[in-house]
């Protein structure tokens, strides 16, 4: 994630939710929710929200990392979409059908890191993806989404690299020829 980016109000939103939690659970005194809570609500990049979290665990099922040397990576049916998705490859062709998925967060954060290969990314009628902040090499990102989020739809943010391949983001096939793009 680039933590010089401009922070939006969800992701504002979702690190104070994050320092509530924190401090549910115990793990920080009043005063110090309460200032990391009005730091959070004026920060301005992700760099400045990730400081105020730094120090907190991960959330169980938050955070799933992908590692793989070669081969397909394939998710589809009814699973479980964690809040982050990182993808490191050097020869794999990821494919993420959430069509089906169980999905649990406003947003989530894909990152991917691919040497050579192409990622597809499958999502739910009404769900939105950006993709501005994956970088290519020698392939390109396509997406038949739409980009800005839509509130109470799911809202995927694509960072990382692609070296030699490209990433396709869309909707599941309709219509008679559906097979093809399986």
């Amino acid at each position: 994630m680039d933590q010089e980016a401009r922070a939006s109000d969800q992701d504002r939103e979702s690190t104070v939710a994050r320092l509530k939690t924190a401090y549910a659970d115990g793990r920080l005194a009043p005063g110090e929710m309460e200032q990391r809570v009005e730091r959070a609500l004026t920060a301005v990049s992700h760099g400045d929200l990730a400081a105020l979290t730094a120090d907190l665990p991960e959330r169980p099922g938050e955070v799933v990392t992908i590692r793989t040397r070669s081969g397909r990576v394939v998710r589809k049916g009814a699973w479980r979409v964690p809040r982050t998705l990182r993808v490191e490859a050097e020869y794999a062709h990821p494919h993420f059908d959430l069509s089906e998925a169980v999905i649990e967060h406003d947003r989530i954060d894909v990152e991917l890191d691919l040497a050579y290969g192409s990622a597809t990314i499958v999502l739910p009628p009404g769900a939105t993806a950006d993709a501005d902040g994956v970088q290519t090499d020698w392939g390109g990102v396509f997406s038949k989404v739409p980009g800005a989020p839509v509130p109470g739809r799911p809202h995927l943010r694509v960072t990382g690299r692609l070296g030699y391949g490209r990433l396709r983001i869309r909707y599941p096939a309709t219509g008679r020829f559906r097979w093809l793009k399986r």
